[in-house]
């Protein structure tokens, strides 16, 4: 590699799991309707969904459904209630962080979570200041996976899109990458969803763990 690119992450599945509390708060909804709680292993795959997969997962509705919105905005209102009770940045991308900002390099967070939400998690978290770039689902018109937030987040870094990397865990951050002109790397640690397994997405790399991106960068 002759010149090591910009480096996009999402973040939920990617840098941040998030999914206890977002799995949380879908249980404290049920628990209001009177159902039971759901297997974490049940509602972890579809964080990457963002409210409309834990609504459809823990309710067994969709956009269109008479009773979605309700459920949704409950929902989203009970996840603003608990956004850092247990959300951590996952363990192992800690040192891949801290080497990045040891060799100088750039990064930033491209997510479809709203900024409402998105803000206080990375500033939370302690991100706020190390990354170069925040764009959430509602910072452009469109949400991934349209390219429209990389074409973004590249603009305001000020490097062309060809010189970024895009870092995702769900098949939508492949196709934003791709749309966009970015190398695109599969988080395979991160949730996956339940469509095409991740091999499938046609990345340009998957990464088995954090630390791969290192060995990609030729940085460990």
């Amino acid at each position: 590699m002759t010149a090591r690119p910009v480096l996009l992450f999402d973040l939920d599945g990617t840098l941040v799991d998030s999914a206890p509390d977002l799995a949380g708060a879908a249980n404290d909804l049920r628990a209001v309707h009177g159902l039971p709680p759901l297997p974490y292993a049940d509602l972890r795959p579809m964080v990457g969904s963002g409210a409309r997969g834990m609504v459809g997962v823990a309710f067994g509705v969709a956009p269109g459904d008479p009773r979605f919105d309700h459920l949704r905005d409950a929902f989203l209102a009970r996840y603003a209630d608990r956004l850092l009770q247990a959300s951590r940045v996952f363990e192992a991308v800690v040192p891949v962080l801290d080497a990045l900002d040891a060799a100088g390099l750039q990064w930033g967070i491209v997510t479809n979570k709203a900024m409402r939400f998105t803000a206080p998690l990375v500033e939370g978290l302690g991100l706020a200041h190390r990354a170069r770039v925040l764009i959430a689902g509602d910072t452009t018109p469109h949400a991934k996976p349209h390219p429209a937030p990389l074409l973004e987040a590249a603009l305001r870094i000020g490097v062309p899109p060809g010189a970024c990397a895009y870092i995702g865990d769900d098949l939508r951050d492949v196709q934003a990458g791709r749309a966009a002109g970015l190398v695109t790397l599969a988080a395979a640690w991160g949730y996956l969803g339940q469509g095409e397994p991740v091999q499938a997405w046609g990345a340009d790399h998957v990464l088995d763990v954090p630390s791969a991106l290192l060995k990609w960068l030729d940085l460990a």
